[in-house]
């Protein structure tokens, strides 16, 4: 399929009695307008183009149901108004991923490693709203109430896990397909417990929105088997995040390859 294709394909699902489409063929991407809501959003072509090569019209039914859900969610906002901070939560994105609105508003963010970045939103249901400056005056509250809520927000959030052993090597899996499974790496009481159950050397990765990884790395192995299995998570996730696993210790979090150049250097000072 090729990006016409799609563009093609887009408009007889949606239809256009309710969007305007605008195809940027030099940057390969749909501008998508709600004529009734007067909002919009961008779509970018290569990423669904890529996920329809493995995952054929199930890629093209999940862009469906999330432009569909997104919508649905902005004209309740413009007819409601928000909910209040008992529906926020943190949700974890890649530096990468854009620090401002599609109409310029700056996003509520925190720094969290050099690979990831905290981003909050409020939750709508089947969807959520990223957070973003314009809105705290409707909400009543500051960036730091933002924080404090969302803290609060993903303790409360589901933990369990399930665990496979690959060569001598442990691995849980936190997916509960709420939209937050990435979110649960700001949950330190969960980490700290997950940490009491780990033999060899803790891992969390976080390859993108809706799966946490926790790896009880005991050999050598279980690295290059860890490293295989963020890459696929990262490269088949609706939302990637990071390829990249982060080594947990002390309650920090390191990403690996920072860690190894780190032992390298401190045994070359030794010798």
């Amino acid at each position: 399929m090729e990006s016409k294709q799609l563009v093609a394909e887009l408009k007889t699902k949606l239809g256009e009695a309710n969007f305007t489409f605008t195809f940027d063929e030099k940057h390969d991407k749909l501008r998508l307008e709600h004529k009734k809501i007067g909002r919009g959003m961008d779509i970018s072509l290569p990423e669904i183009l890529t996920k329809y090569e493995k995952k054929k019209q199930q890629a093209i039914d999940e862009v469906i149901y999330t432009i569909e859900q997104t919508f649905l969610a902005m004209q309740r906002e413009k007819e409601q108004g928000f909910a209040g901070l008992a529906s926020v939560y943190p949700i974890i994105r890649s530096t990468s991923f854009p620090k401002k609105s599609n109409d310029g508003h700056a996003f509520v963010m925190t720094d969290h490693t050099a690979e990831t970045r905290i981003y909050y939103a409020l939750d709508l249901g089947t969807t959520y709203r990223l957070i973003d400056e314009s809105m705290l005056p409707k909400l009543n509250v500051t960036e730091e109430h933002i924080r404090e809520a969302a803290r609060f927000s993903v303790k409360k959030l589901p933990t369990s896990v399930k665990r496979d052993e690959v060569s001598g090597n442990v691995y849980y899996f936190l997916n509960q397909n709420d939209g937050y499974d990435a979110s649960r790496i700001l949950n330190e009481s969960f980490l700290k417990e997950m940490e009491s159950q780990i033999e060899g050397e803790m891992t969390v990765s976080v390859p993108h929105q809706d799966v946490l990884i926790i790896g009880d790395i005991r050999n050598e192995v279980g690295y290059d088997v860890l490293a295989q299995m963020t890459m696929h998570f990262f490269t088949v996730g609706a939302v990637p995040i990071t390829s990249l696993s982060f080594v947990y210790e002390n309650g920090h979090l390191e990403p690996i390859f920072i860690l190894a150049k780190n032992k390298v250097k401190k045994e070359q000072e030794e010798k």
